[in-house]
């Protein structure tokens, strides 16, 4: 029986997608095919979980036996590893991972909260899961939507941005040298240097560059809601491009049409983005001290 050696844990919309692409590139990297197995969030899990879609409700991998499937094909790759960006956030998952990996390396991406959120609420509108036109109104109902209506983690745009709280359960349990946390910021400036730190970190080869070309997994507004489902079937796109290209060209050139069918979305409204800013600001502060990072734009 084959468990990953190391994790993304996090934070959702936080550039983890990239990061899963860039890592599962490298020839001594086994990354599992499915993103978002949520094992260790989700184990045993009756699943009762409300919203449009949710994807929680439908896990697939929370035995132990149809996850350790997922890295059934590892052959001499010195790092295997998967992400589930829900166990940063789940309450239950250190202590999870502590049970069953507990020597495992953890990686985790963190956004500025305010933004993550609104990407958050953008992803999901653009994806027809989000019902709320306007991100205000989705903030107001996310504590109903959360306590008494069950919907799943995806829709708790506040609640996933607390990140001290969220990192202190890793820190509790793990050692600290087996946690490596990054900021979003870092990932989009720096995609190369920053995966060349990871492998790293995972112990395989620093000299392997992998293709940082796509931006994986964007949020924005689809100029067609017809085109867009019909890539994001992704099926039929990888269909007409053929059986000769490899798998994984024919997956880029699919997110490279979805990102043209994509527009900017607003910003925020600045009176929101302050209100959220207040909100977040202790968060910030005690994480900005346990990582010792500078996050004082955060703030803003």
């Amino acid at each position: 029986m084959t468990l990953p050696n190391f994790l993304i844990i996090g934070a959702m919309k936080g550039g983890t997608t990239s990061l899963y692409r860039y890592l599962e590139q490298h020839p001594d990297v086994f990354m599992s095919d499915v993103k978002e197995p949520r094992f260790f969030a989700l184990e045993n899990d009756p699943l009762d979980y409300r919203g449009q879609d949710d994807p929680t409700s439908r896990c697939d991998h929370k035995t132990l036996e149809t996850y350790t499937a997922l890295f059934s094909e590892v052959t001499s790759e010195r790092a295997i590893g998967e992400a589930s960006t829900l166990y940063l956030y789940h309450p239950d998952a250190a202590e999870r991972i502590r049970h069953y990996v507990p020597e495992a390396r953890l990686i985790a991406v963190l956004r500025h909260p305010v933004e993550r959120a609104y990407s958050n609420f953008i992803y999901l509108r653009r994806d027809g899961r989000e019902p709320c036109a306007e991100f205000r109104d989705a903030l107001a109902q996310e504590d109903d939507r959360v306590h008494r209506l069950r919907w799943g983690p995806l829709w708790h745009y506040k609640g996933r941005g607390f990140y001290a709280q969220q990192l202190e359960r890793y820190f509790e349990r793990f050692d600290r040298g087996q946690i490596r946390v990054y900021l979003y910021d870092d990932l989009r400036q720096d995609p190369e240097g920053l995966s060349k730190d990871v492998f790293g970190f995972l112990g395989v080869a620093e000299d392997f560059t992998p293709d940082v070309s796509v931006d994986w997994n964007i949020s924005g507004i689809p100029r067609s809601q017809g085109l867009h489902r019909f890539l994001r079937g992704t099926k039929p796109v990888r269909t007409a491009l053929g059986r000769l290209l490899p798998e994984a060209t024919k997956r880029r050139v699919s997110f490279r049409l979805q990102r043209m069918n994509l527009a900017q979305p607003p910003p925020i409204d600045p009176a929101l983005r302050r209100e959220l800013c207040e909100l977040f600001r202790d968060d910030v502060c005690h994480l900005q001290d346990r990582i010792g990072r500078d996050l004082s734009a955060w703030l803003e």
